[in-house]
């Protein structure tokens, strides 16, 4: 089963530079994740764990929206 911050896990181990915090995108299948998590919670409802992951994965991405801003500063004016 694929959880939805799994991608950001995987992507801080793998090592960063500001170049690549800049490229990070969830996969497909984290994306397809958290927008079936997102619908059912509008719907039918969410399990506590899925509730727990849904709000895990927002505050990561918020977390990922911040240091992208930041990983702008790092960079050189031509590589922006």
């Amino acid at each position: 089963m694929v959880v939805a911050y799994d991608d950001f896990v995987e992507f801080i181990a793998s090592g960063t530079t500001p170049k690549t915090v800049l490229a990070f995108q969830p996969s497909e299948a984290a994306k397809r994740r958290v927008s079936d998590l997102i619908a059912r919670e509008k719907t039918s409802g969410l399990s506590r764990d899925e509730a727990a992951e849904l709000d895990q994965y927002q505050q990561l991405e918020h977390i990922m929206r911040l240091a992208k801003v930041r990983a702008r500063r790092f960079l050189e004016p031509g590589d922006r």
